[in-house]
């Protein structure tokens, strides 16, 4: 990724100043040039031609790019040369001599510059050699590295108030002639400029450049063009370093993004189905399957389950950022704009790039233990409560191969975290149903409590105040996680790739508490006399390998072609609960099944910077990608699915296994083919276009585009906008996921099915199966940066999507008569299904500034302000199909969404976010506050006759952390996050989803958890 500042630093002109004068012009050009084809020869010749007119006809014959500033290589003689065949070699050779100009090149670009002290000839290229003079000069050489060791490559290095210098190569460094007492001056962009000078005895010098004056990261993500700062670009790009990342404080690179990007949400849940294993992450408050997430600008595979809990994402399904360990990433990109034209399927809302560390010769091992202590007071009355205990520790070293440029950079990562108890005291009943009159009620609570207090519930009056039959929190996590990062190249011309790595997460959930009251449906006295709280533990384990190869081809080309396989795998068990139906024979410990997600892409990449007469740059960029898809489902054992001689709910209680009906091994195979154009018309104006052809073996053919541009109104400020065509296909795991449950209503025994689409029977009653989503991404903007201490960005955007895929409410046979009808003959009396139901509107804007000053070398401030506000609204919903109404008494009534599934759209995200972030760094303490404002939530619920819904007001959270280099390799951290100990508001106790007590905090909605305030110790040792 560094060699990516390259290109930045040449747009902007100033590198011209340092490429350093060569003692003799005989040495030519070839100053760390080696050329890509050195025996192609090419017919050109020119007479009385403007050097800029020679180099635009040499770039358009070769495809090599030249770079410099008019202004700097000044006035030169015009060019003669015979036509003729030549080669690349010899015609800049004669040049040399006829201009006095000299040429450097850094990858595939020539640098064009002006030798201090080399005077041109014009009388024709056989002229002797010109020689320079060279007063008391010294030969000096040196690498430049940033504070991670990597090498910086095309750093300014310049003799102060000369135009004498040069720039690191490749691998950082550096080498060039200096008289006594020069001072030499580092710049780069991103990085602080340095100044040292040069001593008698001074030969080698090797610089480390600290982070410094820029305001804004080169990226290249959401293009196949040159590299660009933010505000350079046509389309929105947050960048958060590694550093950014890890002061959050938090272990888990979701929750790391959360408190440090307003456009990305990822909240942590408990008792809620899938959510407990991959947490739901969005943009632009828009749904989890809706952003894509890329490593190294590849796609990462999804989870495999599908989330069909009332929460956050329900019928979707999330991509697990935290299967990856933070350490080995170097930084994250957020592409806020659509991008299916230029990566495929799910960049509707926008991407997530990792990009991988790639350090070589140093490691860091890093480790942090945190606690909650919260004043939580439903937990014991006003005492503090310590839990939630997190350990981590984390190493990451990077290996060179043998070879210069080589690398191989390895995290391996252990994570482990107590679970936390929110749960309120227990208002439900255990052993009895409340009678019909008050004096039934009152007898029934007076044995109770003395059943309670015999078997040992409620041992005392006291505990009988904090009496809770379940936990509601953050799940307990253990994860070890491994990663790698490797590149290698073979020569000049080709280079191996390959990163990857494995995760294993174990997550101990729970469900909802099952009484013991002998009518109800899922209890068991025979077993649990006094009721059970199952635990649903799992484990999910990641798996990811891609490899590759990239080459410099003949006249310009780059190539890169790749092949990898990632997979997630989902087991999950139920334990400490009982299969109601089996009574007294039922087991307590059950496997409940596997869930199993495959995904092997293949693709090839061919991009070219060229010359075109007339334009500054044009990139062009082509490739064809193959993926394949696959989903498996696994049954459980026997006893988690049968139904069993007694008239209860049948299956694992609190999680029914996957019966052999609900089995299923699909696959499907995509092939997509791309084409994108990115050009500076000019030196203001930038337009960026791309076209996508995807065609899938199950559903059709899709075509997405992109256009983009940006328009320099002056130096300081830029307006920027694009419009995208994107889609979405459905996940194989909406498209035939299937799960089969059991409850007992009114004494009868009800299936609930939610079926796969492939099931024949959703045909009878006209549900197709789903297809794509397609949707209009429309963004606009302004950026400025003002001098080198102030950047902002400002964009607004407005998301359309038609045919979004959704999950049906539950319809019965009771209600439906066709539902009755399909399935007479069945235990069915309930389904579900996948169907392209609604169109929905997402509108906001994103809004982002930074301010830096040095007051010395010290003492700095850094300031940032973050913030989002959107809205989305569904803007149709489709009728429902006759067929699913024929016969019903009330046509009107049958929905395939409610207003609880509406609300998990529309309200269940924050619609205003904000993060303010100051920072002051002293010496070698540096403390950083950091502000969090969530706005307000709103969740929907189905109370026994009428639907109602409970605002959640909005919140701001505070975190504060302080470091210290206490040795030059140990680094400690002391932080606290939420340290004013906010928590949300909390679920009114007479609504149904307060559950009794068991979640007083929504499971509907998601802003920031509900855990209270976090106190960690961190300590990174640097080797």
């Amino acid at each position: 990724m560094k060699n990516l500042f390259l290109l930045l630093v040449f747009t902007t002109g100033s590198w011209a100043n340092c490429l350093v004068a060569q003692a003799q012009a005989s040495v030519r050009y070839v100053n760390n040039y080696e050329l890509q084809t050195p025996q192609s020869t090419y017919r050109l010749g020119f007479s009385q031609a403007s050097i800029t007119d020679v180099f635009s006809k040499i770039e358009r014959a070769t495809g090599i790019r030249f770079v410099f500033n008019e202004t700097k290589i000044g006035q030169t003689a015009n060019v003669n040369i015979t036509e003729g065949n030549y080669t690349l070699d010899r015609l800049l050779t004669i040049i040399e001599l006829q201009t006095g100009l000299q040429f450097k090149t850094i990858s595939n670009m020539i640098a064009v510059s002006r030798p201090a002290k080399v005077t041109p000839s014009v009388s024709n290229a056989l002229l002797p050699t010109v020689k320079a003079t060279v007063v008391d000069e010294k030969s000096i050489t040196g690498k430049v590295t940033d504070t991670n060791g990597e090498a910086l490559v095309g750093v300014n290095i310049v003799v102060k108030g000369t135009t004498k210098g040069t720039l690191t190569d490749v691998d950082g460094n550096f080498k060039m002639s200096i008289e006594r007492n020069d001072i030499l001056v580092f710049s780069f962009v991103g990085f602080k400029t340095q100044e040292i000078k040069i001593t008698d005895d001074m030969a080698v010098l090797n610089i480390k450049m600290e982070d410094g004056e820029s305001l804004s990261a080169v990226t290249v993500i959401g293009s196949r063009g040159k590299a660009r700062v933010d505000v350079d670009r046509a389309v929105p790009v947050d960048v958060i370093s590694a550093k950014e990342l890890q002061i959050t404080g938090q272990t888990e690179l979701g929750q790391m993004a959360q408190f440090t990007s307003p456009s990305f949400n990822s909240a942590k849940y408990g008792i809620n189905g899938v959510a407990n294993y991959a947490d739901p992450a969005t943009l632009r408050g828009m749904s989890p399957d809706q952003v894509l997430l890329l490593v190294n600008g590849k796609r990462r595979h999804q989870f495999s389950a599908v989330n069909l809990n009332v929460t956050l994402g329900k019928g979707t399904v999330t991509t697990d950022m935290n299967s990856i360990p933070s350490l080995a990433v170097d930084r994250l990109e957020i592409l806020r704009d659509g991008a299916a034209a230029q990566y495929g399927s799910d960049a509707i809302a926008g991407i997530v790039n990792l990009g991988l560390n790639k350090s070589v010769g140093k490691g860091s091992f890093r480790t942090q233990v945190g606690q909650h202590r919260t004043n939580a007071k439903t937990l014991t009355a006003d005492n503090y409560v310590n839990d939630g205990t997190q350990y981590m520790a984390s190493l990451n070293y990077g290996f060179k191969l043998g070879k210069e440029g080589s690398f191989l950079n390895a995290t391996l990562s252990y994570n482990h975290a107590d679970g936390t108890q929110r749960s309120d005291p227990f208002t439900g009943r255990i052993y009895f149903a409340a009678g019909a009159t008050p004096a039934a009620i009152a007898a029934s609570l007076i044995r109770e409590d003395s059943m309670r207090a015999a078997r040992g519930v409620w041992p005392t009056t006291e505990s009988k105040k904090d009496f809770r039959v379940s936990t509601y929190g953050s799940n307990p996590l253990t994860a070890i996680q491994t990663f790698v990062n490797i590149g290698y190249p073979l020569n000049d011309e080709w280079s191996l790739y390959a990163f990857g790595g494995t995760s294993q997460k174990n997550v101990a959930a729970e469900g909802f508490f099952r009484n013991a009251i002998t009518t109800d449906a899922n209890s068991n006295v025979g077993i649990y006399p006094n009721g059970y709280d199952p635990d649903l533990p799992g484990v999910s384990k990641d798996f990811s390998g891609v490899a590759g190869v990239s080459r410099k081809l003949d006249k310009g080309w780059n190539m890169d072609f790749s092949t990898g396989y990632g997979s997630n795998q989902l087991d999950l068990n139920a334990n400490s609960t009982t299969n109601p139906s089996l009574g007294a024979a039922s087991p307590t410990e059950f496997y409940v099944g596997r869930s199993r997600f495959g995904q092997s892409t293949t693709e090839a990449n061919l991009s070219k910077n060229m010359a075109i007469n007339g334009l500054k740059s044009f990139n062009f960029a082509v490739g064809a990608q193959y993926r394949v898809d696959f989903f498996q489902l696994t049954q459980g054992s026997a006893a988690s699915y049968q139904e069993g001689p007694i008239a209860k709910a049948s299956g694992s209680s609190g999680r029914p296994g996957i019966a052999p009906s609900d089995e299923t091994d699909k696959s499907r195979s995509n092939v997509g083919i791309y084409a994108d154009v990115e050009t500076d018309i000019t030196d203001k104006f930038l337009v960026a276009a791309a076209l996508r052809f995807e065609n899938y073996s199950d559903f059709g053919n899709n075509v997405s585009g992109k256009l983009a541009t940006r328009l320099k109104l002056n130096e300081q400020f830029a307006l920027r906008g694009s419009v995208n065509k994107g889609f979405r296909a459905p996940s194989l795991q909406q498209i035939y996921n299937s799960v089969t449950t059991s409850t007992v209503q009114a004494g009868a025994i009800r299936q609930t099915k939610q079926l796969p689409s492939s099931d024949a029977r959703l045909a009878t009653l006209g549900i197709q199966s789903p297809k794509a989503e397609n949707s209009w991404n429309y963004n606009v903007g302004l950026t400025a940066k003002v001098g080198t201490q102030l950047l902002f960005t400002l964009d607004a955007y407005q998301i359309n999507i038609s045919d979004r895929i959704i999950i049906s409410e539950a319809l019965t046979t009771a209600a439906v008569p066709a539902v009755k009808t399909a399935f007479a003959g069945t235990s069915i009396q309930e389904i579900s299904f996948f169907t392209n139901q609604l169109g929905t509107k997402t509108q906001g804007i994103d809004f982002v500034t930074t301010f830096k000053h040095n007051f010395n070398d010290d003492n700095r401030f850094t300031a940032s302000l973050a913030l989002t506000a959107n809205k989305t609204e569904i803007t149709s919903s489709k009728a429902t199909p006759d067929a699913l109404t024929a016969g019903a008494a009330n046509p009107a009534a049958i929905l395939i969404i409610d207003t609880i599934s509406r609300s998990l759209i529309e309200t269940s995200q924050p619609r205003q976010k904000a993060i303010l972030s100051l920072g002051y760094q002293w010496k070698k303490l540096n403390v950083t506050l950091r502000a969090n404002h969530f706005g307000e939530v709103i969740a929907w619920e189905k109370s026994p006759v009428f639907h109602r819904s409970q605002t959640f007001g909005a919140k701001t959270i505070f975190d504060v952390v302080a470091t210290y280099n206490v040795l030059k390799n140990l680094v400690v951290s002391v932080g606290a996050n939420n340290f004013t100990d906010v928590y949300p508001d909390k679920v009114l106790s007479n609504y149904a989803s307060y559950f009794t007590g068991q979640t007083p905090y929504t499971r509907n909605a998601g802003q920031f958890g509900f855990n209270g305030a976090f106190y960690y110790l961190n300590a990174t040792i640097n080797f």
